[in-house]
Formats: structure tokens, C-alpha cells, sequence
């Protein structure tokens, strides 16, 4: 699935010299924690997150608070060196982007162009709905050989059983000769399917037989 799928595409922005006032309410008002800054020709010019806005304020341990500093413009403590994605990135690649940036927002751009912006928050709803784990169902695990064929041979299996696949994802095993098959089942119990692929000689790990 591309992450123009799953990406928000009408996007709160402000502009260079938009206060931190006026991003404090916008956060408050459309309970974000990110606002992108963009130029007239909506080109991405930088971000700012609602910890780059605690930052900038003054400590709570002072005596005496001033707040000169909801009037300084975003410019002036947004994050420049930014981290961007395509519309046709794939979304297991947006996210080990955020892994391994330890992002939690990501623009979307098109030659600097603001297209839209993904969250943590759209990353883990995809996932949940890739992995079926949002529909009533089952969940079946078997250990495999690393070798071709397995994931067609259990298929056939569950097919003729004319049980529907929700989602299926392969897993690294504690070896390097085996991998782990998940399955999501459109079925509740999957019991008599889990017996039946132990009596032709699959490893079943869950459920526990």
C-alpha cells in the first residue's frame, strides 16, 4: 500500500511568520501535535512539533513568567533539516523510516511541494487494518521450513476448508532455517483447521494443540 492511501491530505499549515500563539491554538484547537510551515506556493519550508513550542517557552521555575515569546515567528524555532516521503513510498518503508529517525510526522512532498502528512497515530490504523486484527477472526501460527512452497501448500489447505485469509505475514523464526507464518482467520475457532495441518505434518505453534 502506497502512503499516498493512508496519508492526511488537507493539512493544517502556517506560514514563516506565523506566531507561536497562533500555533499553540491551532494545536489546541485541531488537537495536533505537528504543523508544517510552507511558503506561498505551499512549499514545505520546515516543521514544528508542540515540544519544539515547549521548548522555546520560558521554565515554570522562574518567578516571574514572560510570554514575549508567543510573539517570535515559527521561523524561528521550527525544524529546517527536514525528513520528507513520497505519495508512492510504501508504508513498511515510511515506517521504518520513523524507526529508525525516531520521527513520529512525516511530510509528504512532491519536489518540495506539501502534498500531505502521516502520523504515527495513520501508520498504526493501517497496520491494524492490514493485519485484520480490527475483524472478528482467529489467529494461526506455523513454523515452516525456509524453502519455496510452504505458504501455497497451508494456503491450499485453509482453502479447502473455505475459510477466508484475513492477513498473512512471515516472521524471521529463532533460526535461520525456519520462518514463522501468521495467519488472521475469518473464522473463530481454528482448532479442527490447526489438527488437520498437524496431522499433515506442519508445526503448529498457536493455537496450542
Amino acid at each position: 500500500m502506497f502512503v499516498e492511501n493512508i496519508m492526511i491530505k488537507k493539512v493544517i499549515t502556517l506560514r514563516p511568520d506565523s506566531t507561536i500563539s497562533e500555533a499553540m491554538v491551532l494545536m489546541q484547537k485541531n488537537r495536533i501535535r505537528h504543523l508544517p510551515v510552507v511558503d506561498d506556493n505551499n512549499q514545505i519550508l520546515g516543521i514544528i512539533s508542540d515540544r519544539d513550542v515547549r521548548d522555546a517557552s520560558p521554565s515554570v521555575l522562574l518567578p516571574e513568567t514572560d510570554n514575549s515569546y508567543l510573539r517570535l515567528s515559527v521561523s524561528k524555532i521550527m525544524t529546517q533539516d527536514l525528513i520528507t516521503g513520497s505519495p508512492l513510498d510504501f508504508i513498511e518503508d515510511v515506517a521504518a523510516t520513523f524507526y529508525e529517525y525516531k520521527i513520529s510526522c512525516l511530510p509528504i512532498t512532491n519536489q518540495d511541494k506539501l502534498l500531505g502528512i502521516v502520523t504515527e497515530s495513520d501508520l498504526l490504523r493501517s497496520f491494524v487494518e492490514l493485519t485484520g486484527a480490527g475483524q472478528p477472526g482467529s489467529r494461526l501460527e506455523i513454523q515452516v521450513d525456509h524453502t519455496p512452497g510452504s505458504l501455497g501448500k497451508i494456503s491450499t489447505i485453509i482453502s479447502a476448508r473455505n475459510i477466508n485469509i484475513l492477513s498473512v505475514f512471515i516472521y524471521p523464526a529463532k533460526d535461520e532455517d525456519h520462518r514463522l507464518l501468521v495467519f488472521r482467520l475469518k473464522i473463530m475457532n481454528p482448532m479442527e483447521l490447526a489438527l488437520d495441518l498437524r496431522e499433515q505434518g506442519f508445526d503448529v505453534v498457536w493455537p496450542i494443540l
